[in-house]
């Protein structure tokens, strides 16, 4: 299957056009990918390797546990246009794949203990608005989630956090208009899944942090243990 469908429609790499993978190893070799952990300020700090802590002591009150983003999103212009084909049309859904593979290459280079995330682990991704999903056929950090569960052998449970109705690009407002857009958005339905269990949110980039942290607020009130964030990129 996989054969014909090569056959039919080939994949050409996104950084050099070399036919065979949307990634071929020479590109994704020039990706600088994360080798350590940062903490969630706006001007991040990195934080000590093998820490069990995500957060610096400047930014404890926030109820996200800490971010794994596996790259820089502004370093480099492969790291964008992975992105942005993986969410705008001409859409390359299977692109979850190799991003799921960046992010797994971070999470080992920041020596992420794999038992601590397949205990009690579960991976939950960021939704969509009802339309925005329509329109564009899928969420694509479910499809990251998917490929992430493959790896880690841990559930994906994408309906359990919802969002309710849509909202502006966080990065179009001020600071001051990002909270507004977020509340309410974010709701819990079939919370007896999740009490007690540690959630890995995953995201395709974290940019403000408004949203992730939106989320961890309605998931911890629902009765989670803790809430990280995966991302295959952070733009700070």
């Amino acid at each position: 299957k996989t054969f014909f469908l090569d056959l039919l429609f080939p994949k050409f790499c996104l950084g050099c056009g070399r036919e065979g993978e949307f990634l071929c190893a020479d590109c994704r070799g020039i990706l600088d990918i994360n080798r350590y952990a940062y903490c969630l300020c706006d001007k991040p700090k990195r934080l000590p390797e093998s820490s069990k802590n995500g957060k610096c002591p400047n930014c404890q009150s926030k109820k996200l546990a800490g971010l794994f983003a596996a790259l820089p999103y502004e370093e480099k212009e492969l790291t964008k246009k992975l992105i942005y084909r993986f969410k705008y049309p001409p859409y390359i859904k299977n692109l979850a794949k190799d991003l799921a593979g960046l992010i797994i290459e971070h999470l080992a280079a920041c020596e992420m203990n794999i038992d601590d995330i397949r205990e009690n682990g579960i991976l939950i991704p960021v939704p969509l608005d009802v339309k925005k999903l329509k329109s564009r056929g899928y969420n694509q950090s479910e499809e990251l989630a998917k490929e992430l569960s493959k790896f880690f052998e841990i559930p994906v449970m994408p309906d359990v956090l919802m969002k309710t109705k849509p909202t502006k690009p966080q990065m179009e407002l001020k600071k001051e208009e990002r909270e507004k857009n977020l509340l309410g958005v974010f709701a819990i339905k079939n919370a007896e899944k999740i009490r007690g269990k540690k959630i890995f949110l995953i995201d395709d980039v974290y940019t403000t942090g408004g949203t992730m942290e939106e989320c961890a607020i309605v998931l911890k009130n629902a009765g989670v243990k803790s809430v990280w964030g995966i991302a295959i990129a952070r733009d700070a």
